[in-house]
């Protein structure tokens, strides 16, 4: 393109196009898209549409994953679980934008019967029409070649590899081990096999597997976090109400902003400084874009 002609067409779009989407294209480096308010859905709304909308990754007639954290037999109110209200939210934009299909699943660590009930996700998303909660099925998980530094091949579920449009909404949290599960750690609810194994190299597995298989988009859970006794929590005195819901289409650099809610620098936390490390996405706060929704 003639550049006389290409920098007419950038003043159009910055006539043309929504202010949030202005600010994204003129963006150094990943934005990562911060929305708060006490209505959680309509947080979660806001953060996405602060991307560009969900139009920008979901078109007509594709089939969408959205893999939420539902790993334990936790209600909402401890933080534990990924909050259906923000589920939901996601859920709806999908379909909004046209999605044939979307399917929502985990691989839990409690019984996922029990899990997928006391989440509440189940029930937020019963009877709506092209939308599928589903148990993981044993058979329908795929060996993979990673041909990574630690993991060479690895499990992972079929019906997440073959959809369309793969997005991560994991919930902000404490982790004995990793100290904090933010979004790159949600990638192990779609690993079968035994997923305990990878965590003696934990930051360098999980490298291996998010280097293989990325989300077009994160929407990570802030609306209360799980401070201390993480994963599976179980004790109100532990979660902090924040109202927060934060996405991105740079995985790393969500995870790098989630981590300071804790207090905490994005280099404190092993998985995020090693894909970081990796060049799967941007870690230092200083180059990433943060957009108020």
């Amino acid at each position: 393109m003639e550049r006389r002609r290409f920098i007419k067409l950038l003043g159009l779009c910055s006539i043309f196009l929504p202010g949030s989407l202005r600010q994204l294209l003129a963006a150094q480096g990943p934005v990562v898209a911060v929305s708060q308010g006490s209505d959680h859905a309509a947080a979660a709304r806001r953060a996405i549409a602060a991307l560009g909308g969900m139009q920008r990754f979901v078109k007509a007639g594709q089939t969408v994953v959205v893999k939420p954290n539902i790993g334990w037999d936790r209600a909402p109110q401890y933080a534990a679980t990924t909050n259906p209200a923000v589920v939901k939210a996601v859920v709806e934009e999908c379909l909004k934008a046209g999605a044939k299909k979307v399917k929502v699943f985990d691989r839990t660590c409690n019984d996922a019967r029990r899990c997928y009930a006391s989440s509440g996700i189940e029930s937020a998303l019963k009877g709506m029409k092209n939308v599928e909660v589903k148990h993981l099925e044993e058979e329908r998980f795929k060996k993979v070649a990673l041909n990574g530094r630690v993991l060479k091949e690895c499990e992972l579920y079929g019906e997440a590899l073959s959809a369309d449009v793969y997005i991560n909404v994991p919930v902000a949290k404490h982790h004995g081990l990793s100290r904090l599960t933010l979004g790159m750690k949600n990638v192990m609810g779609i690993m079968g096999g035994n997923r305990g194994s990878i965590h003696k190299n934990l930051d360098q597995a999980l490298a291996d597997v998010n280097g293989y298989f990325r989300p077009q988009l994160t929407v990570i859970d802030a609306t209360r976090i799980l401070t201390a006794h993480g994963p599976q929590g179980g004790n109100l005195a532990d979660v902090e109400v924040l109202n927060q819901v934060l996405a991105s289409t740079d995985m790393v650099a969500a995870d790098a902003y989630a981590t300071t809610l804790f207090g905490l620098k994005p280099s404190d936390i092993a998985v995020t400084r090693t894909a970081y490390q990796r060049g799967l996405g941007e870690m230092n706060l200083d180059r990433i874009r943060v957009v108020k929704a």
